[in-house]
């Protein structure tokens, strides 16, 4: 209708004419209001039917908590968990590593419910084990192709503008286990090198204007002041590795997003996770998001330390070496049900799982409950953030048959979650790094849940 029409409308009918219109929409809102309530209820009594949930007959019996006194406030300063949570840990592998001085713990995502993961389950990954800097000593020192040279204390970088994300970090090393075939039945050593946390601290962006970098540098590197004394070299724009040949150029923006972070989950970093002071580069293989950071130099050409020939490249069929892989591509997971826990009986569930992207946000995530034969778009549980772990859920009926489950996601540049076989094809079965294939678990008929690995999938 024109504009001219409803001036044309008397004052008293346009007034009725907009009465009926939010009787109509109202009716029509508690209509889907009711429709989907009788769903909801529905749904909820088929899950009361499946899991046998008994009619309330009579007052509940008073538990032994209820006549006595708690403890009180500040009888532990720190809080900790229920004690009946005490097998939820960060676990290591005895036989993955020599020591546990240069290895590796994992995260329990079976037995995490959001996307945040508490700092004291955040995985860790040590190259000369974990060291307490004093911050009152502490300094970081900015150099290389800048206009000036700067040295910063804790108080300095607290002092600037400050800038929070939430981020995950993962093992390019996550899944390596798996190569070859089933090595863990647990979901924590198959999906535990990776976590999210909400990071805060000085965007580098801020210190790279503060110091001036020279527009000729296109590489820097980041450096721990741990016994490792770690060095990881990042690009920037126009960045050419050893050889001459230039890096891709989404691997050359991803510093943009990086930030000096002294803080994660509202605390002050844990010394396992870089206290004071950590690089944090979202995206990119978790090593290089240097713990105990000390300097960042700008140069142009990449440092190509011990790690970046030694560790972090990956030998391919043909005997080429792929170097400076640094993204972590996108990958999933169902945590629930996993092989940590075992199903309870037949009737309703609901298929829960978590899905991430080292390229930016988690578009879409399908399931299949038949091996990867028929697919079906989960739903996604917001907030969706980039480069941070995204849940997803779907509703799931057991009838106590066999099924093979399994997620795959496809992230904001279209980039789809491969199958093992496709990366096997590219890059054999001796790989470490970067495998985010889809995961199978196979739900038994006895209700356990098992690990496996599809042929030709």
């Amino acid at each position: 209708m024109s504009e001219t029409t409803l001036d044309q409308t008397p004052q008293s009918d346009a007034r009725e004419g907009v009465a009926s219109s939010d009787r109509r929409k109202f009716l029509r809102k508690s209509v889907a209001l009711a429709a989907s309530g009788a769903a909801a209820a529905a749904a909820g009594n088929a899950y009361a039917e499946d899991v046998k949930l008994e009619t309330v007959t009579e007052p509940l019996k008073d538990g032994p908590t209820r006549h006595i006194l708690g403890r009180g406030v500040v009888s532990v300063p720190y809080g900790m968990p229920s004690k009946f949570e005490k097998d939820v840990v960060r676990r290591n592998v005895s036989w993955l590593t020599s020591d546990t001085i240069a290895s590796i713990s994992f995260t329990p995502w079976q037995d995490l419910n959001g996307i945040i993961t508490p700092n004291g389950l955040h995985f860790e990954r040590h190259h000369a084990g974990a060291v307490d800097v004093d911050p009152e000593t502490h300094q970081l020192v900015i150099h290389g192709m800048v206009d000036k040279p700067m040295v910063f204390s804790m108080e300095d970088l607290k002092r600037m503008p400050s800038h929070t994300a939430i981020h995950f970090l993962e093992c390019p090393a996550n899944g390596a286990m798996e190569w070859r075939g089933v090595q863990m039945d647990s979901m924590q050593f198959t999906h535990g090198m990776m976590s999210c946390a909400e990071w805060t601290g000085v965007k580098l962006t801020d210190l790279m204007e503060y110091v001036g970098v020279d527009p000729k540098s296109t590489w820097f590197y980041a450096e721990g002041t741990d016994g490792s004394a770690l060095q990881r070299s990042v690009p920037m724009e126009g960045a050419k590795d050893q050889f001459g040949e230039p890096m891709p150029e989404f691997e050359t923006s991803m510093y943009k997003d990086a930030m000096i972070a002294y803080a994660q989950n509202g605390e002050a970093l844990r010394p396992e996770n870089g206290y004071p002071i950590r690089f944090l580069l979202p995206g990119c293989e978790a090593n290089m998001s240097i713990k105990w950071l000390r300097r960042i130099k700008f140069v142009d050409k990449p440092l190509v330390t011990y790690q970046e020939t030694r560790h972090y490249i990956e030998p391919l069929p043909d005997g080429t070496i792929r170097q400076f892989s640094l993204v972590n591509m996108a990958n999933s997971v169902i945590n629930y049900p996993c092989p940590d826990y075992q199903m309870k009986g037949k009737g309703a569930y609901e298929i829960r799982g978590i899905a991430w992207s080292g390229q930016g946000k988690v578009a879409h995530v399908d399931v299949s409950v038949d091996g990867g034969k028929n697919w079906k778009e989960a739903e996604l549980v917001e907030p969706v953030m980039s480069k941070c772990v995204t849940k997803f859920k779907l509703p799931f009926q057991w009838n106590g048959d066999e099924h093979l489950i399994m997620s795959r996601v496809t992230d904001e540049t279209g980039y789809v979650q491969p199958t093992l076989m496709q990366l096997r094809n590219v890059r054999g079965f001796n790989s470490i790094y970067h495998k985010n294939s889809i995961q199978a678990w196979k739900i038994e008929k006895t209700g356990e849940v098992k690990n496996v690995q599809i042929e030709n999938f």
